[in-house]
C-alpha cells in the first residue's frame, strides 16, 4: 500500500513505517514457524542456503534471550531476499495449518461421540450403528459399561481409550 500525500501528487513515498512493522514481524513469524519445523520437513522446502544455515545456527542456541537475538538475525537475512522467494514456503504452511486444523476438528468429533457414548446416551449409540451396520455391537456396549464403571470408580480408562481408538478405526474406514 502507497502512501501519497497531497502536496505532491507525483512522488512515491513508499510504505508507512507501520506497514513496514507489520512486514518485518510477518517475516519474524515466519522464521518462528521455520525454526520449529522438524528437519525432515525443513528440507523438503525451498530455501536460499543463507536461510538454511541461520536456522541451524538459531536451533543451536538454547539460552533464551540470545535464541530471541539469534531469530531476530534470521528474520533479517530473511528480509534481504525478495519476498516472492518464500511464497512456496508460506504456502506449504498455511496448507499444513488447514490439515492439522481439519485433523484437529476430527478428533473433536470423536471425543464429543465418546462422551455421548458413555453419557447414557442411547440415541448416540442408535446413530452409531446405524452408520455402521456391521459393528461388534455387543463388544460396543461392553465397552461402554466399563468405561462407565472405571469412571465411577476412578480406575484407568482403558475402555475409555479402546472406545475412541475403535471410533477412530470406523472414520478411518468411511474415509
Amino acid at each position: 500500500m502507497k502512501r501519497t500525500y497531497t502536496d505532491n501528487p507525483d512522488h512515491d513515498y513508499g510504505p508507512t513505517r507501520t506497514q513496514q512493522r507489520r512486514d518485518a514481524l510477518a517475516v519474524l513469524e515466519l522464521a518462528v514457524q521455520l525454526i520449529e519445523l522438524p528437519p525432515s520437513r525443513l528440507a523438503k522446502l525451498e530455501l536460499p542456503e543463507d536461510v538454511v544455515r541461520e536456522i541451524a545456527n538459531t536451533r543451536k542456541i538454547t539460552s533464551h534471550i540470545a535464541r530471541k537475538r539469534q531469530l531476530g538475525f534470521l528474520a533479517k537475512v530473511m528480509r534481504r531476499h525478495e519476498s516472492d522467494v518464500f511464497d512456496n514456503v508460506r504456502a506449504a504452511l498455511g496448507e499444513n495449518r488447514e490439515r492439522q486444523r481439519q485433523e484437529t476438528a476430527a478428533m473433536h468429533r470423536l471425543e464429543a461421540m465418546r462422551d455421548r457414548l458413555i453419557g447414557e446416551d442411547e440415541t448416540a449409540l442408535q446413530e452409531l450403528i446405524a452408520r455402521h451396520p456391521d459393528i461388534d455391537r455387543q463388544h460396543l456396549r461392553s465397552l461402554i459399561r466399563q468405561a462407565r464403571s472405571e469412571r465411577e470408580a476412578n480406575k484407568p480408562p482403558r475402555a475409555y481409550r479402546e472406545i475412541f481408538q475403535l471410533l477412530k478405526d470406523l472414520a478411518a474406514s468411511d474415509a
